[in-house]
């Protein structure tokens, strides 16, 4: 069972296979497994707390998936068995679940939230949370290695299960986040807003948060909550999804669009020209609406943004851009850090969505940034004028492309950042005489992440090569202001590659 709950660690949460039905994929998020995680989870808390197992309160809430109420069920009865106070916040969200710490009607000592965000139907997880936010990784670890030891012995007594209408708290918090910019008599009158929730969790938000406060949700799709995601995967990063909700957005002349991942800890946006606002875009419009309240901030981002938006952060709104790491805990806990050591560092942001405000707890909540979206949009609306227009100085690259490229070998990570190495020395000594006479290639500083190369003259761009934060991947980011750019690029690399062995660059 060691090997299996060591299996089950990724990053900051837990994931795993958690039903049958998919081939090659055997089931390890078992009964026993989550038994054992609840048991490890209960060691771990009692003593971060300094609090005794018997007098805890701890919620817990999962997404849609289909086997979202047998892991809660598991999961309710271990702590149960150990004299804890369980709150039992049914279908909810990975933002919300946190709040459970914070909001006095909850006052949770502790949150379990059941979710695999955006991965297949038959993945589910764990993410673990107190009043301080999510867990590191060092703590999932810790937690793993809890549950598979007797010590300290829990106790053996009888808790209770408190229902909980956690989300009815949580909506009522959003709504009152929007009447507090916008005024209490119907705020969002006149706005037409499109929400996509992907059949996850996140249908609330049409119909408690926005619908109430005057908005005409009438176009929204995918609100019910249904674990097979028949209509698209609920992920902002995937071109389907994005298809879906602009469509959608066009063909109901909505103002906005706001599409969620499942467990609503990440966003993106459409604009009332049905033009998607995510990647580059959505960490724009996120900056943008922090740049008036707090100018010359920083923002954190993870490392695949481009030099446009760079230019964007710092020559437009005139903030400073740290390009950092991926990963949306190492965002957020670079903005801790540089608030801590007295910078201002009001966001940080993933081109996935994941975005962290300052004020909001350091918290990833992509129903947070809906909301501050929705009431820009709405200051707009009344003024004549759309969403789009707040990010319109936005340059994009001309071209971009992503190579995914398997690492063959069993030490996946060693090998992996031999790579690194081998490509960081290559572009140093021997790029130039690749690419030719017209190019200037140079390695990127500072850099946190990977190899980072920009491109001058003739071609103008860069590429990124990093290891994957979990799977045996090197993925490879390249972007061009020029048009034919990254195939000069991609022939650049291709020369480094064929030196390389024990990966599969054949997608290269």
């Amino acid at each position: 069972m060691a090997k299996g709950l060591a299996s089950l660690r990724n990053g900051s949460d837990i994931r795993g296979v958690a039903l049958e039905g998919v081939a090659g994929e055997e089931v390890n998020l078992t009964d026993d497994a989550v038994r054992l995680l609840a048991q490890g989870f209960l060691r771990w808390a009692s003593a971060r707390l300094a609090r005794p197992v018997e007098s805890l309160r701890i919620a817990v809430g999962r997404d849609s998936r289909l086997s979202g109420p047998s892991i809660v069920e598991v999961l309710t009865d271990e702590l149960v068995r150990h004299g804890v106070h369980v709150l039992d916040c049914g279908l909810a969200t990975t933002p919300a679940m946190f709040m459970s710490c914070i909001f006095d009607e909850v006052s949770a000592d502790a949150s379990i939230m059941v979710t695999a965000s955006h991965l297949p139907w038959n993945r589910n997880g764990l993410k673990f949370f107190t009043a301080d936010g999510g867990v590191e990784s060092s703590d999932i670890v810790a937690i793993t290695e809890l549950a598979e030891s007797a010590e300290p012995a829990l106790p053996a007594c009888d808790g209770v299960v408190e229902k909980v209408d956690l989300i009815d708290l949580y909506a009522a918090h959003l709504r009152s986040l929007i009447c507090d910019q916008l005024g209490e008599v119907d705020p969002l009158a006149g706005l037409s807003v499109v929400v996509d929730a992907g059949n996850g969790a996140g249908g609330f938000y049409a119909t408690q948060v926005l619908e109430p406060l005057g908005a005409d949700v009438s176009a929204s799709q995918f609100l019910e909550p249904d674990g097979t995601f028949p209509n698209h995967v609920p992920n902002p990063e995937d071109a389907g999804a994005m298809a879906s909700i602009t469509a959608a957005v066009k063909s109901s002349g909505a103002d906005l669009g706001i599409i969620f991942d499942t467990d609503v800890d990440r966003s993106s946006a459409v604009d009332e020209h049905a033009r998607e606002i995510n990647r580059n875009a959505i960490v724009a419009l996120a900056a943008t609406l922090v740049a008036k309240d707090h100018p010359g901030t920083s923002v954190v981002t993870d490392s695949v943004t481009s030099d446009e938006l760079t230019s964007y952060l710092e020559d437009v709104l005139g903030l400073t851009h740290m390009r950092y790491r991926r990963g949306y805990r190492n965002v957020i806990n670079k903005m801790v850090e540089l608030n801590n050591e007295g910078v201002d560092c009001q966001l940080a942001i993933e081109t996935s969505g994941h975005a962290a405000f300052l004020d909001n707890y350091a918290l990833d909540d992509g129903a947070y940034l809906g909301t501050l979206i929705v009431c820009a949009a709405a200051r707009l609306k009344r003024e004549g004028r759309g969403i789009s227009e707040l990010i319109a100085q936005l340059g994009e690259p001309a071209e971009s492309c992503e190579v995914r490229m398997r690492i063959l070998e069993e030490e996946f990570r060693a090998k992996g950042f031999e790579v690194l190495a081998e490509c960081e020395a290559w572009v140093d000594e021997k790029a130039q005489r690749v690419v030719g006479d017209d190019v200037v290639v140079t390695l990127a500083k500072p850099n946190y992440e990977g190899v980072r190369a920009n491109f001058a003259g003739a071609v103008k761009g860069w590429f990124l090569l990093r290891m994957s934060l979990h799977d045996p991947i090197l993925p490879l980011n390249i972007e061009s202001s020029n048009v034919g750019g990254v195939e000069r690029i991609r022939a650049t690399l291709r020369t480094f590659f064929a030196e390389i062995e024990g990966v599969d660059s054949s997608a290269l």
